[in-house]
């Protein structure tokens, strides 16, 4: 649905002929959070009604009615949309990752002040959700990884117990693999040397942990090292062919009598095999 469609339009609607399309039960902390911005800086995007008889139906802002109604607000600002059905609501839309999360609120810092944008969202602060001090311990690539979602929040907190040289190694290593899961981030920064490991107090350190679950993640890592090596083997003998299968194109093309012949009786082959000639040239 679309605030284009000349079909749609607005209109403030009484808010005792606002009638919610369905019950959502969410946690109080999201009711709360909604609550936080409706007071800080009022109804931002309004409801979206369909008319039903002399009430409108919600389709999407069920929550945010329920606040205003014990709020107290007497008229609501409302989006009519012409059907019913088809209609997808915006809580179907994907939930921030981490690193979205903290481009917006860097953003949103250009302008206010953290007690206002927290008040606005219902936190009791927003220094932790920025942060700061994890991606001052990020190299470069890791951070900008991180920042492409191509490595989660927690991935990137553990790739801080190791330096910087160490944390592109493991991103490589990922890259490589194509596993960028919390559980090989672990193995890998366990199996750090003790001259790439950074400071870190005892307690959050992962060498501290339990042996059994050390041995566990020892264990997968070993796994997907043993993939590697089969799928970094496979390549060798895949490129080990090609240049057998090369030189032998080349020592029959190489060859008058034959290279007529396959020209006039295989021409579709002859073109094939210089394929495989030229691709090698470039």
């Amino acid at each position: 649905m679309s605030t284009t469609d000349p079909l749609v339009h607005g209109i403030d609607v009484p808010i005792v002929r606002l009638v919610p399309r369905h019950e959502r039960s969410v946690k109080k902390t999201q009711l709360k959070r909604i609550e936080a911005s409706l007071r800080s800086v009022g109804l931002i995007e309004p409801l979206i009604v369909y008319p039903d008889g002399e009430n409108y139906e919600i389709l999407d802002g069920c929550l945010r009615y329920r606040i205003l109604l014990e709020m107290g607000v007497e008229s609501v600002p409302c989006l009519v949309n012409p059907t019913r059905d088809g209609f997808t609501a915006n809580r179907m839309v994907n939930q921030l990752s981490a690193s979205q999360e903290m481009r917006m609120l860097r953003q949103s810092l250009e302008e206010l002040d953290e007690k206002t944008i927290a008040n606005a969202l219902g936190f009791a602060g927003i220094g932790h959700r920025l942060n700061k001090g994890l991606m001052q311990k990020l190299d470069p690539l890791v951070a900008k990884a991180f920042n492409a979602n191509k490595v989660s929040l927690q991935v990137a907190k553990e790739m801080a117990h190791v330096k910087n040289d160490r944390q592109v190694e493991i991103l490589k290593l990922m890259d490589s693999c194509n596993d960028y899961s919390l559980t090989f981030a672990k193995g890998l920064v366990l199996k750090t040397p003790v001259s790439k490991r950074a400071k870190t107090s005892g307690r959050a350190s992962p060498w501290s942990r339990g042996e059994e679950k050390k041995t566990d993640l020892i264990r997968r890592l070993q796994e997907a090292e043993l993939q590697q090596d089969f799928y970094s083997g496979l390549y060798r003998q895949y490129a080990s062919n090609l240049l057998k299968l090369v030189i032998y194109c080349r020592s029959l093309l190489g060859n008058p009598r034959v290279a007529a012949y396959l020209k006039e009786h295989h021409g579709e082959v002859t073109d094939n095999l210089l394929q495989v000639i030229n691709a090698t040239e470039k």
